[in-house]
């Protein structure tokens, strides 16, 4: 039984070009290790978005809502910005 299927898929120009240029350039021996690998990529990606997903971004929700006095508004979080902006500004002169 095989355990690989064939596709066949369109690219941009410059993709396409990238590609052919990591095997050329001996980097990988086929087009398929090109797409694997960045394949594998995409999915090492995914995977650590979804661990800062679970530990980080769920535990600050559950912070929130455990006590919801450590939020800060829009409005300051806006004049927080404006202040380090004008700082930001004040030094490049």
């Amino acid at each position: 039984m095989r355990t690989t299927q064939q596709l066949s898929i369109t690219l941009p120009k410059e993709m396409a070009e990238t590609v052919k240029s990591k095997v050329a350039s001996g980097e990988y021996a086929t087009e398929s290790e090109v797409i694997r690998d960045g394949l594998r990529a995409l999915f090492a990606r995914d995977r650590a978005l979804d661990t800062w997903l679970r530990a980080e971004v769920a535990a600050a929700y559950d912070e929130v809502t455990t006590d919801p006095s450590s939020l800060v508004s829009n409005v300051d979080v806006r004049a927080r910005l404006a202040a380090l902006h004008e700082e930001t500004v004040k030094g490049r002169s």
